[in-house]
């Protein structure tokens, strides 16, 4: 044995999703919800190009389009508008794997939400990105997928309250939701179900995922807090997380896509997210041939083409999400790339 360690392992205990994958722990429950409902659940996944092992093996990794499409068509198949919302509502965050014991074994609401935004894209879905927003009296927490995979309201439905309970497991009894923001269009008659399941109220048709809550509750202490599994569990994640590490290009990407539609999309911002100085991050991208403002223009006519083929979001949509603060500047901006107007691009998508 090493004598300088008290255990060791020789590496990851399960193998970490990549890119473009997601566990299939969010079909956790579906065979039996799906029973219930007079229909087999393994032709359903079949039928969106997956085995039927990914309904009892979370650790199942499968693309997050086929699970956002799955979703979208268990809502279609059993005329359930809320079809993720209502298997939300019989699973446990347990989805999220070991970063919810992780979260649920810090100290505080903050140490645990802090532990979700390091660790879920780690063990759980690499395309998912979870950031923290404090105000004065309000804080944030969202959630987006750094992929376009079309329409998601579905997933996101089911996100909202997987994350809202994990939120409530580490800020205890008291713990309420202000509100919620969904990148989703609810029918006006459904509201009423989601608020009481989420437990507030609902803004609809938002540019972004979010849970809202009272912002001294970062500093609660979680009543479930462990410090020997917190100390144990994340010093074993930091080490996947370190033996997995994208590139900075990719870190900085990354940012990026999440960063755009908030309107708070800046250099200064990003280094302090991937924790090196301005100086360091520039240095960092020219040794990798790259700049920050091309990083920028590149997201951005990425990100546009997609919308844009999407066909489901206005013009002033798309323009909002790129961080744009009127369409003219984003049609100027789309032009120059493409010597296409956003029209004359949607049109021939």
């Amino acid at each position: 044995m090493d004598q300088d360690s008290f255990f060791s392992l020789d590496g990851p205990l399960d193998v970490a999703p990549a890119g473009g994958q997601v566990r299939a722990a969010n079909f956790s429950g579906l065979a039996g919800f799906v029973r219930s409902r007079g229909r087999d659940a393994r032709g359903i996944v079949e039928r969106h190009g997956m085995e039927a092992r990914v309904l009892t093996d979370p650790e199942s990794l499968i693309a997050p389009q086929q699970l956002a499409d799955t979703l979208e068509y268990c809502s279609v198949l059993f005329d359930d508008p809320l079809f993720g919302l209502h298997i939300a509502a019989t699973q446990d965050p347990e989805v999220f794997g070991c970063v919810t014991a992780l979260c649920r074994s810090a100290p505080t609401v903050r140490a645990g939400i802090r532990c979700l935004i390091d660790f879920l894209p780690v063990v759980h879905a690499p395309d998912c990105e979870v950031v923290l927003i404090e105000g004065r009296e309000t804080a944030e927490l969202t959630w987006l997928v750094n992929t376009d995979i079309g329409v998601n309201e579905q997933a996101n439905y089911q996100a909202a309250l997987l994350n809202a309970k994990l939120l409530q497991s580490m800020g205890g009894p008291a713990f309420k939701p202000s509100w919620v923001s969904l990148s989703a269009d609810p029918r006006a008659t459904d509201l009423p179900e989601i608020e009481k399941t989420l437990g507030c109220r609902i803004h609809r048709r938002a540019n972004r995922n979010a849970i809202a809550f009272p912002v001294q509750a970062l500093e609660q202490p979680v009543p479930s807090a462990n410090r020997l599994l917190y100390r144990l569990l994340g010093s074993y994640l930091q080490r996947v997380k370190s033996a997995h590490s994208p590139s900075i290009i990719e870190r900085v990407c990354s940012y990026i896509r999440g960063a755009l539609a908030t309107g708070s999309c800046s250099i200064e911002r990003c280094a302090e997210k991937t924790g090196m100085s301005v100086r360091t991050l520039q240095s960092r991208l020219a040794a990798e041939g790259a700049k920050f403002s091309e990083l920028v223009e590149s997201q951005r006519e990425s990100l546009a083409k997609s919308h844009l083929a999407e066909k489901r979001l206005s013009l002033d949509e798309i323009a909002d999400r790129l961080g744009y603060g009127e369409q003219t500047s984003f049609g100027r901006a789309f032009k120059r790339w493409t010597g296409l107007t956003p029209q004359q691009f949607r049109a021939s998508a």
